[in-house]
């Protein structure tokens, strides 16, 4: 761990690498024209890149327009909570290679729609904080 201070803990690049390698879904935000959107994903990482599919549609529209993301995960037990955020650029996987290449990794939509589009984030900058869950006191 980076950084503790009380019940908030900055995490380490490689502990929020290693929690975005152990989870699946995310949330990818990106802008154009002024306008922000946020939209649910699933998500294979594999330790310096996020990849994702898509179809055509929002999401593609607005990377295209702008590269620069940004990408959430969060989690938590009974004890803890935590939160990565990744934030870099975007682009549509377009060679047969990159494409073959990403057909072999483990990403499977969970929904049954077709997305066809590869797009690959490759962060410039990885950030995570890990919270311990404290007991709510009594209000009475």
């Amino acid at each position: 761990m980076v950084h503790n201070e009380g019940p908030v803990e900055e995490l380490s690049e490689s502990e929020s690498w290693q929690l975005l390698r152990d989870n699946s879904l995310g949330r990818l935000a990106v802008s154009a024209a002024g306008e922000l959107d946020i939209f649910p994903i699933n998500y294979y990482a594999d330790g310096s890149t996020i990849l994702l599919r898509t179809a055509p549609g929002t999401k593609l529209v607005e990377m295209t327009i702008h590269g620069y993301v940004a990408f959430e995960i969060d989690g938590y037990t009974d004890t803890e909570a935590w939160s990565v955020v990744a934030k870099g650029s975007a682009r549509w996987l377009d060679t047969r290679a990159e494409i073959d290449e990403a057909d072999t990794q483990p990403l499977t939509s969970w929904i049954p729609t077709l997305k066809y589009v590869y797009v690959r984030i490759t962060p410039t900058h990885v950030s995570g904080r890990r919270f311990v869950r404290g007991v709510e006191p009594d209000r009475d």
